[in-house]
């Protein structure tokens, strides 16, 4: 995620690293190859007494501004709902572990491991839905028993919900916690729960494929007949004023792409290493553990993971 500070208006005109524009700079330079030969060939194209008018261009593009527009919102929705849950991630597991703390002082052990559980159910959580490998991370905080556990489930996240839930089991069977203390703590994992299932919905859910694909193939092909249109009338603008406009709605289109999938590594998908190592330090807070990560600081292109 770009965490940039405030810029002046002109300044913010130059950006490269955020926008969007390192990823299609390519196409809007083909864009501009074909408005020129377009340009070249227009007497040959004269000839052939075809000619395009700007007026279907107008209609269709006014239409394509407002799907995408439909698009991005419904685009930004699944992000700002993932943001939304890893929220109350947080929240869930600072509250249990404020719980558990205040209730076991003369069992520091004990408040240990499930602190580790909260940390590992937070990096699980991270690179499941990146799809990356789980192993090497939770070693860290998981004994070789709960990984070979964690690994042969379909779900790791739910595997390391479930040894919480035995951790709470074990200490209400030992009277540690009185019912409704039991009941309290069980509604943080449920809370968690939630959270799983919420952040799995977005992760296997995308935009439907026939819907971005529409979009996709009109934008392209608007931006690919836009040369031809406007060529009879600003003759050597036509580069200038299709890249223009192609800038614009490829840019809505490629936006639209990233923010689908909220829980990726690029410019401007969640800092999801970030919100993980926020938890990391109020769990070794809570526990009175120096040996704690320091906090993550955006780079030198202002970008968070």
């Amino acid at each position: 995620m770009i965490v940039r500070p405030h810029q002046h208006w002109f300044t913010r005109l130059f950006v490269w690293h955020g926008s969007v524009l390192s990823k299609i700079f390519t196409r809007l330079l083909l864009n501009v190859l074909l408005s020129v030969s377009v340009i070249f060939f227009l007497p040959w194209y004269e000839r052939l007494g075809i000619k395009l008018t700007i007026a279907p261009f107008s209609i269709l593009g006014v239409a394509i501004a407002i799907f995408l527009g439909f698009r991005n919102s419904a685009c930004y929705a699944r992000f700002n709902e993932a943001r939304q849950l890893w929220g109350e991630l947080l929240v869930a597991s600072r509250s249990l572990a404020r719980q558990v703390k205040t209730l076991l002082p003369d069992d520091p052990q004990a408040v240990t491991h499930l602190l580790n559980l909260q940390i590992a159910f937070a990096h699980a959580l991270r690179l499941t839905l990146r799809r990356q490998p789980l192993t090497p991370t939770l070693r860290k905080w998981l004994t070789e028993d709960e990984i070979r556990q964690v690994n042969r489930c379909q779900s790791p996240c739910q595997q390391i919900l479930v040894l919480m839930s035995d951790w709470l089991a074990r200490q209400r069977a030992a009277a540690t916690f009185s019912d409704v203390m039991y009941s309290g703590l069980n509604q943080h994992l449920n809370a968690l729960s939630m959270v799983l299932a919420g952040c799995e919905r977005i992760a296997g859910t995308p935009i439907p494929f026939a819907y971005s694909l529409i979009q996709h193939r009109t934008v392209y092909c608007f931006c690919i007949l836009l040369p031809f249109a406007l060529v009879n009338d600003l003759h050597s603008m036509t580069p200038f004023v299709s890249v223009f406009i192609s800038y614009t709605f490829i840019s809505l289109d490629s936006l639209a792409e990233e923010l689908e999938e909220p829980f990726g590594t690029e410019n401007n998908d969640l800092p999801l290493d970030a919100l993980c190592n926020t938890l990391e330090i109020d769990m070794r807070d809570t526990d009175d553990d120096a040996n704690k990560p320091e906090p993550l600081r955006p780079d030198r292109h202002f970008q968070l993971t």
